[in-house]
């Protein structure tokens, strides 16, 4: 039994070395599977990071893709766009010459003084309806000269892009990408080498009481309180962030500040300079209280007129004697609504030039994305010319003696080339100032040379005498278009829905804004006749003049 023991003893001494290094062996096995445990725990943590930066990366690629879609850019030149934002800040400017062109503007648009009512009326955010939500609100008479050109784009991009879709339907974040859209569209249309955006900044000491301080808006501050200069100026090494801070206080201040007067609102424009049009959408996403604060419409203009520049504005206005907004009723000159619509500040709606005493006038040059018509041809008071009534989509701004609305469908068929027949009429009409549907036997061959067909004297003198059997010394239009354009059908449909919109609460059942439908169908025949009590029919008919319409629901829209 004592034998058992001691080799029993023995047994353990001699193995307890051999357990002692297998523990240790466990030991760190197990303290190098948890470090290994640990990595790789890391490793799928940084992995989810990574993937969601990139579906981050995607998303705002995608917007900036929905945002570049208007203006025509491929996605490839979108990334480059977006890739170009993501490495340059915009450049915050203060330099002489674009204060200088402020306050030229600043000329051109009020006069020599600005009125603070019509201010007032002109000092409103881009807002929309409650009821329909892509249709802006008019909050009073005046702006209507940049807020129709504005939600024209915007319908237009719908059109373009989104084919079938009920305006219904759209979220309040879509419309936001579609009014940066259609603000870019207008910016672009300036043919620019660059792009100048027009910021409003609040006083650093009111927006320092209202939001915490940063590292980089707390220097901003202390450097606009010390030298009396703008802190994004005092801060252009920080660039976005100082500026991003101030457009967040700017958000807040707007909620509680009071109204700023005409000098205090001109002297707080900044300006930022912008390469490409992606990176102003791109400011706009990330600053959209510029444009949906209390003087957003304000900011958007001023950025048209300083992106376009005073020297090619004056160039084309030619006539800079009277402002571009009235001094007594606030509205818009016809070179502010053309400049909104075109890129050009021309004074006038015919195509091209026209001689008058010797004056060349100009007009609109080329086919416009967004067309226009006007009452006030039917009250013989202007000639639109074709380039603005038929232009490349089905939307038209409609002028009224005091108003601007929007007429739009999505028949793109009513914009479709002119055939030959509808550009007889036309060239034909436009030899009949009067609307007579008419003209002088002496004419026809002028109307013949501008159709491009025969015009020599033998055979003009054969055509007028077939077309004016009885020696009247008049020629019919239907006579005229029976005999050169026979049996030819025009390209534009019998029957189509037309919509209309008028910004204004007041104008709207409700006071709600919101789009009406009609049905319109184009009789046989024209019909030439002002129908007083209705301005609508009236003018419509400037564009089609045998149309009749019904709109739907009872309400009949409003040009006012």
């Amino acid at each position: 039994m004592s034998d058992a023991c001691e080799r029993e003893q023995r047994s353990e001494k001699c193995a307890s070395p051999k357990t002692a290094s297998a523990t240790a062996s466990m030991t760190l096995a197990s303290t190098a599977l948890e470090s290994q445990s640990h990595n790789t725990v890391g490793q799928q943590q940084q992995q989810q990071q990574q993937q969601q930066q990139q579906q981050q990366q995607q998303q705002q690629l995608q917007q900036q893709q929905d945002l570049s879609m208007a203006s025509g850019s491929t996605p490839s030149s979108t990334a480059a766009a977006a890739a170009a934002a993501g490495r340059k800040q915009p450049q915050v400017r203060s330099s002489e010459s674009d204060m200088r062109e402020l306050r030229e503007i600043k000329q051109l648009l009020w006069g020599d003084s600005v009125r603070e009512d019509v201010f007032k009326r002109w000092s409103q955010g881009f807002e929309f309806s409650d009821v329909e939500p892509s249709a802006l609100v008019q909050k009073q008479g005046g702006p209507c000269a940049v807020i129709a050109p504005v939600q024209a784009y915007l319908l237009k991009i719908v059109i373009m892009d989104m084919p079938g879709f009920q305006l219904k339907q759209l979220t309040s974040e879509k419309c936001q990408t579609l009014l940066i859209q259609a603000l870019c569209n207008i910016l672009k249309n300036c043919r620019a080498p660059r792009y100048k955006i027009v910021t409003l900044h609040r006083r650093a000491t009111k927006e320092r009481r209202l939001t915490p301080p940063t590292d980089s808006s707390e220097n901003a501050v202390e450097a606009e309180e010390s030298t009396g200069i703008d802190a994004a100026d005092a801060t252009a090494a920080a660039g976005a962030t100082a500026l991003a801070a101030k457009n967040d206080a700017t958000a807040i201040v707007a909620r509680f500040n009071l109204e700023l007067t005409p000098d205090q609102f001109h002297e707080r424009l900044h300006t930022l300079h912008f390469d490409h049009i992606g990176e102003v959408a791109r400011y706009y996403v990330d600053n959209y209280s510029q444009l949906s604060n209390t003087y957003g419409v304000l900011l958007f203009m001023y950025s048209v007129f300083l992106t376009k520049g005073t020297e090619q504005v004056t160039s084309d206005i030619s006539d800079t004697s009277e402002p571009l907004i009235h001094s007594t009723y606030g509205y818009g000159a016809q070179s502010l609504i053309n400049l909104m619509l075109t890129g050009r500040a021309v004074a006038h709606v015919w195509d091209n030039e026209q001689d008058v005493g010797g004056l060349k006038l100009r007009g609109i040059c080329e086919q416009s994305d967004v067309g226009f018509i006007t009452l006030m041809e039917q009250m013989r008071y202007c000639t639109v010319g074709s380039f603005f009534k038929n232009p490349r989509y089905p939307v038209w701004v409609m002028g009224s003696d005091t108003h601007l609305t929007v007429l739009f469908s999505n028949e793109k068929r009513l914009v479709s080339p002119e055939t030959p027949s509808e550009t007889g009429r036309r060239i034909f009409k436009s030899y009949d100032p009067e609307g007579n549907n008419f003209i002088s036997s002496t004419l026809l061959r002028d109307v013949l040379a501008a159709l491009n067909l025969v015009s020599e004297p033998g055979y003009v003198s054969l055509m007028q005498k077939r077309l004016d059997p009885e020696n009247l010394g008049i020629i019919l239009l239907n006579a005229f278009m029976d005999e050169f354009f026979p049996l030819e059908r025009r390209s534009t449909p019998d029957t189509f829905e037309l919509m209309h919109y008028n910004g204004i609460p007041g104008s709207n059942e409700n006071n709600k804004v919101r789009y009406y439908c009609g049905s319109a169908i184009l009789l046989e025949g024209d019909l030439k006749s002002i129908c007083t009590s209705n301005p609508m029919v009236t003018c419509l008919q400037t564009k089609w003049p045998n149309i009749e319409i019904n709109w739907h629901g009872g309400h009949l829209p409003s040009l006012n």
